[in-house]
């Protein structure tokens, strides 16, 4: 499908309405040959002929005439302006849902603020286009039409003079639009980039302030900016080439309207109300020589709006429903990782990961930056792909399962915290907005965020800033774990949930996890021993492999990664022998 016919099939459902409202353009370009028609009859036969009782039943023409036309004008309009809203509304309402389907490498590759440019520039620049230029441009060429077969019908002679003038114009047109479509394009590609930088800018202006790069930033935003004026500019150099010839062509006919139907007027071939008559239809002539190139620019907006768009629309996410997919409304949580293995670019993120966990038990993944964690909780989510291995949540491969139903049976307190500009409470009934309040308020406590969401001026409907400005990071991370205890899932995964909470909270969490014992699987991402130290089975990761697993004490056994960052933590040194069962451990797993 090409991006062209992807917009018919948004302008098709309107194409009724469009329909009716062309007719009526035609109507009214029909009707504006009537006005310079009795304009010459009463110059000919009223003014010079005498014949004044014509006068009344003339004057009465011409207002008929110019009210008709004035009422279907505004019928008209309204009809075009509804298409365009109709059009604009489900174009943009099919594009978001798309973007909602994307996976996690669609957002890593794009920029929120030239998405952000697609629903909005872009789609008016389309609504601009179904509102106005439609019928604008088919208007104009009817009443040129018109215009010309009725000088025609005054005088050929004139008339042929006057079809000179095309030739020149279609040539022209052809040039300007061959130009400047690439200027649009740049226009188009910097306006997203400029709404990107400040969409970034706006989001992260906590850190600019806290570095005090206010200017670095304005530097960099000035080049932003100067880059979309030089394309603006650009784009203008373009129209002011060819907009001057277009208002050249149509005074040229003024010029051969007074000189030749005057000197045609003095010879006796033509009368003085064939002059008026004429002269009426020259602004009919006039208008579409002098907007032709405006038009040329808001058509070649259009089309790289709407390609723009179509390529974002049609870019196919990695993750994809699966054919058939398995359905299972509510799982157990029996997770099970077979030989997994994931890379992105070239780049081997997760190298042959395997364990196997039962329904209701917990599992504590510890690891320095970088080691995979994460990863291995995007796989068992599907955000991304396993490159080779399996994943199964109750025996059936995650790939087979239905991708909702999945990820609807796991509760996700992520690393990065994201909350909405809404209410707590909102924020907390996000994944089950039909619950009461009391359950609400029971994850809340559970999650020791109760006690200071009480303390605010609103409490539960105290309104969070965008993305949870205004709240500490240990409030947010609460607000985020009571998100995921209201879930109810068959798995939680906990990401770093409590690295911003101080001991005495953590300890408070962790008792009150234990309250989910065989409820549901849990996973624990976590750089600190006590937030996984009472797991049913911890898997230390390193460079995307599991170097390590078993329970605490089988761990602290081990004398290795795990037991030294657990005496690191706790401030007990071990041993010599231990040391060196450590060293000899790294040495191993350099090799």
């Amino acid at each position: 499908m090409t991006p062209m016919k992807w917009f018919w099939s948004f302008l098709r459902k309107y194409r009724f309405m469009l329909l009716g409202g062309l007719v009526m353009t035609t109507f009214i370009s029909v009707l504006a040959i009537v006005n310079p028609y009795v304009s010459g009859l009463i110059v000919d036969d009223v003014i010079q002929g005498g014949k004044y009782a014509l006068l009344p039943k003339l004057i009465a023409v011409l207002l008929l005439v110019t009210l008709v036309r004035g009422v279907l004008r505004f019928f008209y309009q309204v009809i075009f302006e509804t298409c365009s809203q109709g059009v604009l509304y489900d174009m943009r309402d099919t594009v978001f849902r798309r973007l909602l389907v994307e996976d996690m490498h669609f957002y890593s590759k794009k920029k929120t603020g030239d998405l952000m440019s697609r629903q909005t520039g872009d789609m008016d620049a389309i609504r601009h286009f179904v509102a106005y230029i439609i019928y604008a441009v088919y208007e104009n060429l009817l009443l040129f039409g018109f215009a010309l077969f009725m000088i025609f019908t005054v005088n050929v002679k004139l008339a042929l003079c006057m079809l000179v003038v095309l030739p020149f114009t279609a040539v022209t047109t052809f040039l300007q639009s061959r130009d400047v479509r690439p200027t649009f394009q740049k226009i188009r590609n910097c306006f997203s980039s400029l709404n990107a930088f400040v969409q970034e800018n706006v989001s992260g202006n906590r850190v600019v302030k806290a570095f005090a790069k206010e200017d670095f930033e304005i530097e960099k935003f000035n080049k932003e900016n100067d880059a979309y004026m030089q394309a603006q500019l650009d784009s203008s150099k373009v129209w002011m080439k060819y907009l001057p010839v277009f208002e050249v062509l149509s005074y040229i006919l003024n010029v051969v309207l007074m000189l030749y139907g005057g000197w045609m007027v003095i010879r006796g071939e033509m009368t003085i109300g064939n002059l008026v008559t004429v002269n009426g239809y020259l602004w009919m002539l006039n208008a579409p020589l002098r907007m032709a190139g405006w038009w040329v620019n808001d058509i070649h907006r259009f089309i790289t709006s709407v390609e723009k768009i179509y390529i974002t629309y049609t870019e196919d996410p990695v993750v994809k429903m699966p054919p058939a997919p398995v359905s299972k409304n509510r799982m157990e949580g029996n997770v099970e990782f077979k030989n997994v293995s994931y890379n992105a670019d070239d780049q081997d993120i997760v190298k042959d990961i395997s364990f196997s966990v039962k329904k209701g038990q917990t599992v504590g993944i510890l690891g320095s930056t970088g080691a995979g964690k994460s990863t291995v909780m995007n796989l068992l989510c599907r955000f991304v792909d396993a490159s080779s291995g399996q994943v199964l949540v109750d025996g059936v491969d995650v790939r087979d399962l239905n991708l909702y139903e999945l990820r609807d049976n796991i509760g996700m307190a992520m690393q990065d915290i994201f909350l909405f500009s809404d209410t707590i409470e909102g924020n907390i009934a996000y994944g089950r907005p039909d619950c009461s309040f009391e359950e609400i308020h029971q994850a809340a406590v559970m999650a020791d965020a109760n006690h200071f969401i009480k303390k605010m001026p609103e409490g539960y409907d105290t309104i969070v800033g965008e993305r949870g400005v205004g709240l500490s990071g240990g409030q947010k991370q609460r607000i985020s774990l009571a998100r995921a205890l209201l879930k109810k899932p068959s798995i939680l995964i906990l990401d770093d949930t409590t690295s911003a909470v101080d001991m005495e909270t953590e300890s408070y969490i962790q008792s009150q996890l234990k309250k989910l014992d065989g409820q549901c699987t849990i996973f624990v991402i976590a750089y600190r021993i006590s937030s996984i130290k009472d797991a049913d089975l911890i898997l230390v990761m390193d460079n995307g492999r599991i170097i390590e697993r078993g329970t605490h004490q089988e761990l602290l056994a081990q004398h290795g990664y795990y037991a030294s960052a657990f005496y690191h933590q706790y401030g007990e040194l071990p041993s010599e022998q231990e040391q060196e069962a450590y060293r000899q451990t790294l040495a191993g797993r350099r090799e």
